[in-house]
């Protein structure tokens, strides 16, 4: 049975006392006084009383403005006429002609500033309290000027003492820019808009790569002496002409570990642990204004210290190879830099060597431009070397040179077609490429710990291949051959006899025996022609001897005690052209280096 609870529940009567209450309160709010709605105007104002507001701050600011207007008028009939006009003597008096507009791109920048420090319109800088800045008033009496007012006068002053340079003023190089367009346009006789996108695309490619473009016309700015038929300067013995050049700036922060002059172009290449590489250009007689021996580029390869830099010299037989600089130091990598392109390749390994080459540290190319040699290294003892291919970087051949303390040093026969080997105990070999095997053997008079090997001069007959009906030479067309050794004596050797056929005895006798030096020899050097051979050792101050081919006499003359070799660390001897016409010559020229990082040259004149 169910049952059902008629009595209000609790919860219900309160619901109702709360709908009560609110609507009592909104009665009360409904019924308002006179005088509170008097205060709610007020205080909140209502739409009526703003728009009467307005209309009176309207009428009150043009009767404020009048009044002001009737004040000046007023206190300006006081003032004397004399001291309401001024006479303009030049001076500026006022700031606000000094003041610049917010945002104003001005001469010396390109863009607006990127950031604007507040607080110098708030900082106020007296000209009169310092005495040196007294110079940047504009009259007598300015005084107290603000932060950024005070910028603009120092910055003004600078550009007084010490001019903008042309490259930094954007004007200047828009108005160059069109002018060398307009050349172009005039001497090319183009006048449609193609070529004018044509002269465009040009000059960002130059921006780009402005060796490249420079280098691509170095053969027709400067000359060649593979061209020329001048004849060669003779050389007497004994006592040698020579007079010193400007020296080669800038001094390099490293010592010059190698010096390259190019074979037929006044190109001078120098490098050092710096792992920086310049290229200047060889101009012992410049014309005014012109300087002497400028730099053309520097090249600078990070972490990368250089030991040996070097021309690839043109090749005849191959023409496909362009004309490239090598680069080399104490890392298992060497650099190509292609002159014709400005393309930098790394080579990074030797497919099938990398046990044999673990370092490119010595690095030789070939004269003929078709190989590249590299100093290897064998654990079984003894030495290698690995020859490349110029044009591919391909592994090509091998030659190898059994000796107890290793192998010292290499050459190339001036032909390319073959490499001589010399250890450190005096064992020497002489590699064909052509037979692609060691060909002749002997040792070396009186070895004590050799250190360096050169070739140089011309046998007669083979100097430039004229004789074609003569057999080919069996060791190379190379006349000298000269081995340095640890105690500073040098082995001087005519090949004449060995040429057609090898040496009579596996131990033949120097022609001459040099022993102007007295630390190890560093550096053996023989000039184009032949006539002079230069050693060096970078163990002694002013360590550097001239020797006269063929007598094989040392130029007693030079070097004095004043000439400043310092300790001597690169030499090179090249060719250069000097004169026009008539006066056209040969110039011999010799570039040293030392560890100061100095380059000094002299020219041989007789």
């Amino acid at each position: 049975m169910d049952y059902t609870d008629d009595r209000p529940d609790e919860r219900d009567d309160e619901l109702f006392e709360d709908e009560d209450e609110l609507m009592n309160e909104a009665e009360s709010e409904e019924e308002k006084d006179e005088v509170e709605e008097e205060l709610e105007r007020l205080v909140f104002g209502d739409t009526a009383g703003f728009k009467d507001e307005l209309k009176g701050f309207r009428q009150d600011t043009y009767r404020e403005d009048g009044e002001d207007v009737e004040e000046e008028e007023e206190a300006l009939a006081t003032i004397a006429d004399a001291d309401l006009f001024m006479v303009d003597t030049g001076d500026v008096p006022s700031q606000a002609l000094l003041s610049k507009p917010e945002g104003e791109i001005t001469a010396y920048q390109r863009d607006p500033p990127a950031w604007h420090d507040s607080d110098d319109d708030e900082r106020q800088i007296s000209l009169m309290a310092v005495p040196r800045l007294r110079k940047l008033r504009h009259f007598e009496g300015e005084d107290v000027i603000s932060g950024s007012d005070y910028t603009a006068r120092l910055r003004r002053q600078f550009e007084v003492l010490h001019p903008r340079p042309a490259w930094a003023d954007w004007s200047m190089q828009e108005k160059n820019s069109k002018k060398r367009r307009r050349y172009e346009l005039e001497e090319d006789e183009m006048s449609d808009d193609a070529s004018q996108n044509s002269d465009d695309e040009e000059d960002e490619d130059l921006s780009v790569q402005p060796l490249a473009k420079l280098l691509r016309s170095t053969a027709a700015l400067t000359r060649s002496t593979q061209t020329t038929s001048t004849k060669r300067l003779k050389l007497r013995p004994e006592v040698i002409g020579i007079e010193r050049m400007k020296d080669i700036q800038p001094t390099q922060p490293s010592a010059i570990t190698s010096l390259t002059i190019h074979p037929t172009l006044p190109l001078l290449l120098s490098s050092g642990p710096s792992s920086t590489l310049y290229l200047h250009h060889l101009r012992p007689h410049p014309t005014p204004p012109d300087p002497a021996n400028p730099l053309i580029t520097s090249f600078h390869l990070k972490h990368t210290p250089l030991s040996t830099t070097a021309f690839s010299p043109p090749s005849l037989d191959s023409p496909q190879v362009s004309p490239t600089i090598y680069l080399s130091s104490r890392r298992r990598y060497f650099h190509t830099w292609d002159l014709s392109t400005g393309l930098i390749r790394k080579i990074t390994r030797l497919y099938g060597q990398q046990s044999t080459q673990r370092t490119f540290e010595v690095l030789k190319p070939s004269p003929c431009g078709r190989y590249i040699a590299l100093l290897g290294s064998d654990r079984k003892g003894g030495g290698l070397v690995n020859i490349l291919s110029a044009t591919t970087s391909q592994w090509l051949s091998q030659a190898r040179l059994e000796s107890r303390k290793g192998l010292a040093d290499f050459a190339w026969w001036s032909n390319g077609e073959g490499i001589v080997l010399v250890g450190r105990g005096g064992e020497v070999a002489e590699f064909s490429l052509k037979e692609n095997k060691i060909v002749c053997r002997w040792q070396d008079e009186g070895a004590v710990g050799i250190t360096t090997i050169a070739l140089g001069g011309r046998v007669a007959g083979f100097d430039s291949g004229r004789n074609k009906k003569a057999a080919p030479p069996l060791l190379g067309p190379d006349r000298w051959i000269a081995i340095g050794s640890t105690s500073g004596i040098v082995n001087l050797y005519d090949r004449t006899s060995w040429i057609e056929t090898k040496p009579a005895s596996t131990n033949p006798v120097p022609t001459k025996t040099l022993e102007n030096l007295t630390t190890p020899v560093s550096r053996l050097c023989f000039s184009p022609d032949g006539q002079v051979m230069c050693m060096a050792s970078r163990w002694k101050r002013d360590a550097l001897r001239l020797v006269h081919l063929p007598s094989c006499s040392v130029y007693r003359n030079w070097p004095t005690s004043k000439t400043p070799l310092g300790r001597v660390s690169a030499i090179a001897l090249g060719e250069v052209l000097a004169g026009e016409g008539v006066e056209e010559r040969r110039m011999l020229v010799l570039v040293v280096g030392n560890e100061a990082g100095n380059l000094r040259g002299w020219e041989i004149t007789g």
